[in-house]
């Protein structure tokens, strides 16, 4: 180099450092640099060999100078040739001439026989040789390489500080990729329609008809009353079609004020509005490529609806306070509780956006529709908040079965679940007890599920039919065995049997029926159907005939 040496050092270091600013990928980075030297300091060949990951091999990863035969065969191994030795030791090493230093191997063929010198650096990272950096160069004086060998130390530090932060932000990614993707398939796994509770005839009926419109890109309107679980329907149905990889987005038009829904769907630009400090994405950009879940559908204003039902046309918007189209690929999947024949005869809805919702509607029944999916949803949510409250609950009491069957669930499964989560929370044994259900599936006046007489209720018989069903839960625990009964009741075997007796129970029903350790603890529903049986039994205060005396044999 030429006395301006200290101002190309220098206007070489401040294009490595541009470069290391605006590059993100490893070999993009190592390129630019070595193309940098090669222009600055007219070197004829340079080359970063990077150790492969968990060997202590050396490749080339970048060069200048090299055909993609020559980098093919720059191959190292720990300690062979210079490369090698520098790698090893961690120090740089220069060959004045490389036809005289037998240590030179010129693994990749591209030197020949020219006199040229050789300088190689190491690449260090936490005291970890990663790679190695070298040039070829013409022959020089001793001093001119040694300056040289210093200014690429210089840039070899530098580009191992580049690399690390590249890593660290790959690892750092890829580790956020694969998150994603496990969250994106417990999702797809939770959401599956095979794990909606319920095998009622509606059900299945539901169940094929997300098995038939999932793989289209239809539009599809699912009705029902609210709490039937209309949403677990929508994500069962984008988890089991082609675009379960990318977002679903669910929106409550329910719950968005009347001025923000536009807003809200479609995004605006800055300054569309007072408060519009910054341009905004709406709900379609967000779900473009996925699904649009748009639940209580008959709630949005009429304005509102024109430019909906033109997105579900074109499939193209603009913003609020823009004039730019936006084209997006969304499905639509809309949900609503309301009739929304009603509401179009009204003139509160469109008719020309119900039939485009209306491609392919699914109708939720209501849980009183569906009693025998009651105790298997029940098991399910026992299971679910006994985990969560740390609580080990095993089974429903007989009379609270019979309180969860005949009550009409106006709020659907979702009133279900809230009443066995409150359950769940303020039990205090094992055992899901009657009076731990909220207090309106007690109240018999309203719901009829009273397992106490309407009129007329004694002390005496509200006092038994509690007896009665402390004494099942015991028998039951332990399998019809009624000296254990009582040993857990703290009474003895002779009272209990007679309250036995006088409850007109039979303890050899209760055989076997405490559910296994291995079974759900509330999966045997026959259970509490045979014990809801008991109830009706011969009053209390029926006698049980005397038995008979035994005749004895004649004296002789």
């Amino acid at each position: 180099m030429s006395d301006g040496r200290p101002k190309v050092e220098l206007d070489i270091l401040y294009k490595i450092s541009q470069a290391m600013a605006h590059q993100h990928d490893e070999r993009a980075l190592l390129v630019e640099v070595l193309h940098v030297m090669e222009t600055e300091m007219g070197l004829s060949r340079a080359t970063v060999s990077l150790r492969r990951p968990d060997t202590d091999v050396f490749e080339i990863e970048a060069s200048h100078g090299l055909t993609d035969a020559e980098i093919s065969r720059g191959r190292y191994r720990m300690g062979e040739g210079v490369t090698g030795r520098v790698a090893q030791t961690g120090k740089a090493s220069i060959v004045s001439d490389i036809t005289k230093d037998p240590h030179f191997l010129d693994r990749t063929r591209a030197r020949g026989s020219a006199k040229i010198s050789f300088l190689c650096v190491p690449i260090v990272h936490q005291r970890r040789v990663i790679g190695t950096m070298s040039i070829d160069r013409p022959i020089a004086p001793e001093p001119a390489l040694r300056r040289d060998l210093t200014f690429l130390k210089l840039v070899a530090d530098l580009l191992a500080e580049a690399m690390a932060s590249i890593r660290a932000q790959n690892e750092e990614k890829e580790s956020l990729s694969a998150e994603n993707r496990r969250l994106r398939l417990q999702l797809g796994e939770r959401f599956h329609p095979s794990n909606i509770i319920g095998n009622c005839g509606s059900m299945r009926q539901v169940y094929e008809q997300i098995a038939q419109v999932a793989a289209s890109t239809a539009s599809v309107l699912i009705r029902g009353e609210s709490g039937t679980g209309k949403e677990l329907v929508a994500r069962a149905i984008h988890y089991s079609s082609p675009r379960k990889g990318n977002a679903m987005v669910a929106v409550n038009c329910a719950a968005l004020p009347e001025n923000l829904v536009e807003s809200e769907l479609f995004g605006h630009e800055k300054g569309a509005f007072t408060g519009a400090v910054q341009q905004r994405r709406g709900r379609f950009e967000q779900a473009n490529g996925g699904t649009l879940f748009l639940d209580e559908i008959g709630e949005i204003v009429p304005a509102v609806q024109i430019r909906l039902l033109r997105v579900l046309q074109e499939r193209v918007f603009e913003r609020v306070g823009g004039e730019k189209p936006i084209a997006v690929n969304v499905r639509i999947i809309a949900a609503t509780s309301r009739n929304l024949e009603e509401e179009i005869a009204a003139g509160r809805f469109r008719e020309d956006l119900y039939y485009r919702l209306n491609v392919f509607p699914i109708h939720l029944p209501p849980l009183r529709e569906r009693r025998s999916d009651i105790m298997a949803l029940a098991d399910h949510f026992v299971l679910k908040y006994g985990a969560m409250y740390g609580k080990n609950v095993r089974r429903i009491s007989s009379a609270a079965i019979n309180m969860l069957m005949a009550y009409h669930w106006p709020g659907n499964v979702r009133e279900l679940e809230n009443a066995i989560e409150r359950a769940v929370l303020t039990g205090t044994d094992d055992v899901i007890h009657a009076y731990t259900l909220p207090p309106s599936l007690q109240t018999g006046e309203e719901t009829g599920t009273a397992v106490l007489p309407r009129e007329g209720a004694s002390l005496r018989g509200m006092v038994e039919a509690y007896e009665r069903e402390i004494i099942v839960d015991a028998l039951k625990k332990h399998r019809g065995n009624a000296a254990a009964a009582a040993r857990e009741l703290q009474t003895t075997p002779r009272i209990i049997n007679y309250r036995i007796r006088n409850l007109g129970l039979v303890p050899r029903k209760y055989r076997g029926a405490w559910p296994s350790p291995t079974r759900p603890p509330c999966a045997a529903l026959h259970e509490g159907l045979q014990t809801a049986r008991s109830l009706r039994a011969p009053p209390a205060c029926a006698k049980q005939p005397a038995p008979r005396p035994r005749s004895r044999p004649p004296r002789r």
